[in-house]
């Protein structure tokens, strides 16, 4: 199962609130939201950049892809306390009120779950122990050193787990990272598409579309 965006908020709000205070330090002629576009456009491909041997943490990512971001505008910037909203959130992040009952539901039908997320692997633990939720494994981009949709983090979570591909179901919020990536290794999919999700980039198709995770549950029986 995906983190975030799946079983808890995506960060939408966090990531405009950073951007709002970039503008109000800055004065830059922007609205919050296309400073996100334009930072999330960096990010994103520095991400794919990184499945090449050339590992960098999303902290790290995302200080420097703001740092080429602003450099047009502002020129050269020590990104770390702009950043530091954005990790705060991270490490406490809203849950779904769904999350919870589902994946105690899964725990009584004896359904095992690892979650696979693009995320520093301190970080992801920490939000995990805030919002009181649990896995038989856990599997992040760092401990990986690889993100999704690349096939690599999928990969390690077939070899931590030891489960085969054909008894898997990957569950994520993303066409592109999760449902995509899960493609790759074999995986079926399944999307979980919230009411007010931004667009997606992906293409890919999945095996299953739910409104949220409950319908998880009638797949899986």
């Amino acid at each position: 199962m995906d983190f975030y965006g799946t079983l808890v908020g995506g960060d939408r709000a966090a990531v405009e609130q950073v951007c709002r205070r970039i503008i109000d330090r800055y004065g830059l002629p922007m609205r919050p939201e296309e400073l996100g576009v334009a930072w999330g456009k960096g990010y994103f491909a520095l991400c794919e950049s990184c499945n090449d041997g050339s590992f960098r943490t999303l902290h790290q990512i995302e200080c420097d892809s703001l740092v080429e971001t602003l450099r047009a505008w502002i020129g050269p910037i020590d990104p770390e306390p702009l950043v530091e909203g954005l990790r705060q959130w991270l490490r406490g992040p809203q849950v779904f009120p769904d999350t919870l009952p589902v994946l105690g539901e899964l725990r009584r039908r004896g359904i095992r779950t690892c979650i696979v997320s693009n995320a520093d692997h301190d970080d992801l633990l920490w939000a995990m122990k805030v919002t009181g939720i649990s896995a038989d494994h856990v599997v992040s981009s760092e401990s990986a050193r690889s993100y999704k949709p690349h096939p690599a983090i999928f990969l390690q979570a077939l070899s931590d787990t030891g489960w085969s591909p054909g008894r898997v179901i990957h569950v994520g919020d993303s066409l592109h990272s999760d449902v995509g990536g899960a493609r790759t290794v074999g995986l079926r999919a399944a999307w979980v598409c919230r009411e007010g999700r931004i667009s997606d980039i992906g293409t890919a198709v999945p095996d299953h579309t739910f409104a949220d995770l409950w319908g998880l549950l009638g797949v899986l029986g």
